[in-house]
C-alpha cells in the first residue's frame, strides 16, 4: 500500500462505505446480513485508489463446488472491493468469512511503511465523532476532505494474513492513528486451502484502540502488492454479519 492510508480511507468513502461526520450519523440495531459477492443487494463495487496506480483485478466466479467466490489478482497493484452498510449497524456484531491464498507476498511486512502489502485483507469501517480526535488527526481529515470532497471513515480495522508477526498482533498504521491491522493468519500454514475466520468486531476494536467502537459503516477486501512490486492472488467468500458477541 504505497499510497497513503488517507487515500485508502477516501476510497472507502467514495464507495459509500460510510464517512465520519462532525457527530456520528444515526445507526440501527445490528441485523444479520449475508454479504455474498453474488448478491446485488450487498452493493459490492470495485474502488480504485488512484488513477496513477495499477488496479488489482477482481472477478466473481466459482472455486470447485463453492459459488460466489471473489478472486483477486494483484500485479504491482492495489485497489479495493467494498460493500457499504446502510444504515450503519450498532455493536455488538460478529464478522465471518472464508479466504484462501496460495502464497504470501515476498518481502512484505506491514510493520514497515515501505513494505505494506498483503495477499488477503478484510476491512471494517466505523463511524465516529472526529471532533474527539487529536488536532493532528482532525487536520488530516480536513485535508483529505478538501482533496476528495468527502469526509473519511472515522476508523478502519484491517484483518490480514501475514508472515512477519504472530497471530493476534495489532499493527498500527504509519499514516494515521485511525487505521489498525490485526494478524488473523500468519505464515505458510494453511496456504492453498480455504480458511474460515470469525471475529468479534467490538472486541477487536477495543484491543486495537482501547475504546468503544462506533457503528459499522462498511466492509471491504483488498489484495495489494504495489509496495513490494510483487504479484499475489487471493480468494474471498461467505462474508456475513451476525449479531451479538460484544
Amino acid at each position: 500500500m504505497r499510497l497513503s492510508t488517507s487515500a485508502l480511507l477516501a476510497g472507502l468513502c467514495l464507495a459509500g462505505a460510510g464517512c465520519a461526520q462532525a457527530a456520528p450519523a444515526p445507526a440501527v440495531a445490528c441485523a444479520a446480513r449475508d454479504l455474498g459477492f453474488d448478491r446485488t443487494d450487498a452493493g459490492w463495487s470495485h474502488v480504485p485508489l488512484s488513477k496513477l496506480k495499477r488496479d488489482t483485478v477482481y472477478t466473481v466466479g466459482t472455486d470447485g463446488e463453492r459459488a460466489a467466490v471473489l478472486r483477486a489478482k494483484a500485479d504491482r497493484s492495489a485497489s479495493m472491493y467494498v460493500a457499504p452498510i446502510r444504515p450503519a449497524l450498532r455493536q455488538p456484531l460478529t464478522l465471518s468469512w472464508d479466504w484462501k491464498t496460495d502464497a504470501l507476498v515476498p518481502g512484505a511486512d506491514n510493520r514497515e511503511k515501505a513494505r505494506e502489502d498483503a495477499p488477503l485483507r478484510v476491512m471494517v469501517a466505523f463511524d465516529g465523532d472526529q471532533s474527539t480526535l487529536p488536532a493532528e488527526e482532525q487536520t488530516r481529515f480536513r485535508r483529505a476532505k478538501n482533496i476528495g470532497g468527502r469526509d473519511l471513515p472515522y476508523a478502519l480495522l484491517m484483518y490480514i494474513w501475514t508472515d512477519r508477526v504472530p497471530v493476534g498482533t495489532v499493527i498500527p498504521s504509519h499514516h494515521t492513528s485511525q487505521v489498525r491491522m490485526i494478524a488473523v493468519a500468519s505464515g505458510k500454514d494453511g496456504l492453498g486451502a480455504w480458511q474460515s475466520v470469525q471475529r468479534n468486531v467490538a472486541e477487536d476494536y477495543r484491543r486495537a484502540w482501547g475504546s468503544e467502537p462506533g457503528p459499522v459503516t462498511g466492509v471491504g477486501v483488498m489484495t495489494d502488492t504495489d509496495n513490494t512490486g510483487a504479484s499475489a492472488t487471493g480468494a474471498y467468500a461467505g462474508i456475513r454479519i451476525a449479531c451479538g458477541g460484544g
